[in-house]
C-alpha cells in the first residue's frame, strides 16, 4: 500500500481484469456481425451454377431447369426448326441481336447459342416478368396465323421465335436473355458458368 492508501497491485488488477472482460465481450458483439458478412448457404447456392443433363432431351422438346430462383428453357432444335429461324427476320423486333446485355458473345448468332441445336434461355418474359410457354412445333398457331412457334406469354400475349428473339406487335421490348453458360461434356451444361469468364 502506498503512501496516500491507494493498492497500486490492486488497481493493475482490477484494470486488468476489466479490460479482459472488455475484450471476451466485444468478442461476442463482433462474431455475430463478422458472420453476417458471409453468405448463407441458401444464398450460396441460389447463385450457384445448375448442372443439367441435354443427352436425354428428344428433338424438339423443351426441359425446364432453375438457376438463382429463375426457370431456364432448354431446347433441343430440329434442324427443321433451325431452317425457319431466318424467314421471319423481318417481322422481329430485334433480329441481329443488337442488345447485347441479352446474351453472352458466343451466343450473338442467329441460333443464339454455342451449339445450333441446343438452346439455353432464361425463361422470363423480358415484359413483365411471366413465364411464357412452349410451342415447338413449326406451323402457324391458333392465336397468330403468321406466328410459326417458339414462346408465347399468356399474359400480354408476347411471342417469340425459337430462338428466342421478340415479334414487333408484341409488349416485350427485347429478346429473351441467354444466360451464361458451358459445356462440361457433351452431354451436360453447366448453366452461370462460361469458359470465356471462369
Amino acid at each position: 500500500m502506498s503512501q496516500d492508501g491507494v493498492n497500486k497491485g490492486r488497481r493493475t488488477l482490477l484494470v486488468g481484469v476489466t479490460s479482459a472482460v472488455g475484450a471476451v465481450g466485444a468478442g461476442f458483439v463482433a462474431v455475430p456481425f463478422v458472420k453476417s458478412w458471409v453468405p448463407s448457404e441458401k444464398a450460396k447456392a441460389a447463385g450457384a451454377p445448375a448442372k443439367v443433363d441435354v443427352s436425354k432431351i428428344e428433338p424438339g422438346s423443351m426441359l425446364t431447369a432453375e438457376w438463382r430462383g429463375k426457370p431456364v428453357y432448354i431446347v433441343r432444335r430440329t434442324d427443321a426448326m433451325l431452317e425457319h429461324l431466318p424467314e421471319h427476320n423481318d417481322r422481329l423486333k430485334d433480329p441481329d441481336n443488337s442488345n447485347k446485355a441479352q446474351q453472352p458473345a458466343y451466343a450473338d448468332n442467329i441460333s443464339r447459342s454455342r451449339k445450333p441445336e441446343i438452346l439455353v434461355l432464361l425463361g422470363v418474359c423480358t415484359h413483365l416478368g411471366c413465364a411464357p410457354k412452349y410451342f415447338g412445333e413449326v406451323k402457324p398457331q391458333q392465336f397468330d396465323a403468321s406466328w410459326p412457334g417458339g414462346w408465347f406469354c399468356p399474359c400480354h400475349g408476347s411471342r417469340f421465335d425459337l430462338s428466342g428473339r421478340v415479334f414487333q406487335g408484341s409488349p416485350a421490348a427485347a429478346n429473351l436473355e441467354v444466360p451464361p453458360y458451358s459445356y462440361e461434356s457433351a452431354s451436360v451444361v453447366v448453366i452461370g458458368v462460361d469458359e470465356e469468364n471462369a
